[in-house]
């Protein structure tokens, strides 16, 4: 198991304690494709944040790779997040500043865990792998919107994390881009045995993960295996 949460209950305070995520629990095995699904308002972004330890309001408990995670502190949450998790989300926010390669290249750097030159090839590697090696000198400015989010996929592979997290990955991008992004993914799940946790609006794409848990009003109300 590479995710597990326990119990996990969330409240909102403003204006008036209003509770948003009602125990819920959920455990993710290595190399599931997993999406979440539900109406808008029913939390299920907000247990994302939960999962990916960006909030660490929350009762209940949290575990990835068998380490709990609740109760840490933010310095180490960071690192874990850094080191463990990579992160798609409806917007790329890739760093303009930056041309593609160097974005790609900045969580790894971060991390620290290897040289500079071993960095930038395997992030050459991967943007290759993802058909976007001819763009890794551009500034994202240059880009297509699916080009983008391609390389926000490359950013978040290269640390090898335990578990991509995607947020509403595909809702900025039309139907050929989002099919793109889905192959991505499925290709992740199926060579690379990588674990996907991924929000989403689409019925289309969560009918083709490996499950679908569907929440409601801060609950898990069903899952199925597409």
């Amino acid at each position: 198991m590479v995710l597990q949460a326990q119990g996990i209950q969330k409240y909102f305070y403003d204006p008036v304690k209003f509770r948003v995520l009602s125990d819920v629990s959920i455990g993710i095995e290595k190399g599931e494709f997993v999406s979440i699904v539900g109406k808008s308002g029913c939390g299920k972004s907000t247990l994302l944040y939960i999962l990916s330890t960006m909030d660490t309001d929350y009762e209940g408990e949290l575990r990835l790779d068998n380490q709990v995670l609740t109760g840490k502190d933010s310095q180490y949450l960071a690192r874990v997040r850094n080191e463990k998790i990579g992160f798609v989300f409806q917007f790329h926010y890739l760093l303009e500043e930056f041309n593609v390669l160097k974005n790609v290249m900045i969580p790894a750097l971060k991390l620290g865990k290897k040289s500079k030159e071993q960095i930038e090839s395997e992030a050459v590697d991967l943007l290759k792998s993802l058909d976007v090696g001819e763009q890794m000198l551009k500034k994202p400015s240059q880009l297509s919107g699916g080009q983008k989010q391609r390389i926000a996929i490359a950013r978040a592979l290269v640390n090898q994390p335990l578990i991509i997290m995607g947020d509403e990955p595909t809702g900025n991008l039309d139907k050929k881009n989002s099919e793109l992004v889905f192959d991505i993914f499925k290709e992740l799940t199926r060579n690379g045995k990588q674990t996907l946790l991924v929000v989403t609006h689409d019925p289309d794409f969560a009918d083709r993960s490996d499950r679908i848990i569907e929440m409601g009003d801060g609950r898990i109300i069903g899952e199925k295996k597409p």
